[in-house]
């Protein structure tokens, strides 16, 4: 069985007296993959933020492994996010990318090779460690982000719209990164507008709406068999 890792207590969340996210309870089970959808606006890029540490909650509690982290910085959390734009160091080549956080730890060099290294075949950029980050396609700069996010060893990675900056034909190239990541037992939650995707490779869905959760189902399910009138609606407009 597994085991409870991140869990949201009455979490709320407003912004100049805007509910945006209302009383909302959520657990999260070590080696999940759980998507978070809904309509723009519905606060799961909020969510995301407020588990990630970027974001402190107006009311309720956050707990990661029975702790409670709401007062946590992000980089004291074993929690990483890779948002939609990459966000690397332009005058850094990829393997400087990557070895940026582990290098603010003052990791052993030779530690910080084999992290790289292995980082750059998980994501098949095995050959393009001295590659300026500007010479790189968007799908390859976002793989280098998710290499670099990676390479921190986080228990659990957040995806916020990884793919909805790049090319259409680039988008197989994170996903599939993503794919395995979730096969390797990874903890992710993940933002995103790829409804095959989300139905096909993550294991739950979660259909937020007007601050609240509206449906919560393995993501077959979820996809196959809405309830909601408000989850009907919205996949009929997304697929």
């Amino acid at each position: 069985m597994s085991k409870e890792l991140i869990r949201l207590r009455d979490l709320c969340m407003a912004f100049d007296d805007e509910m945006v996210l209302d009383h909302i309870n959520l657990y999260i089970n070590d080696s999940e993959f759980l998507t978070l959808l809904g309509p723009s606006g519905c606060g799961k890029t909020t969510t995301l933020r407020i588990i990630g540490g970027f974001t402190t909650p107006t009311s309720g509690d956050v707990t990661f492994d029975g702790e409670r982290i709401n007062d946590v910085p992000p980089h004291k959390r074993q929690i990483n996010t890779v948002f939609q734009k990459y966000a690397l160091f332009p005058h850094l080549n990829v393997y400087e990318n990557i070895a940026f956080g582990l290098r603010l730890k003052k990791l052993p060099e030779a530690e910080i090779k084999r992290r790289v290294q292995e980082m750059l075949t998980l994501v098949n950029l095995k050959g393009f460690e001295h590659r300026r980050v500007t010479t790189l396609s968007g799908g390859q700069q976002q793989r280098v982000a998710i290499a670099r996010a990676l390479a921190m060893e986080p228990k659990v990675m957040l995806f916020d719209e990884p793919t909805s900056a790049l090319d259409p034909e680039l988008v197989g190239e994170v996903l599939a990164v993503m794919k395995r990541l979730a096969e390797s037992g990874m903890t992710m939650i993940v933002v995103t507008h790829e409804m095959r995707f989300a139905r096909e490779v993550s294991s739950r869905t979660i259909f937020l709406d007007g601050g609240h959760i509206e449906e919560d189902k393995p993501s077959h399910e979820l996809f196959d068999n809405p309830e909601s009138p408000r989850l009907v609606t919205f996949l009929q407009k997304v697929l």
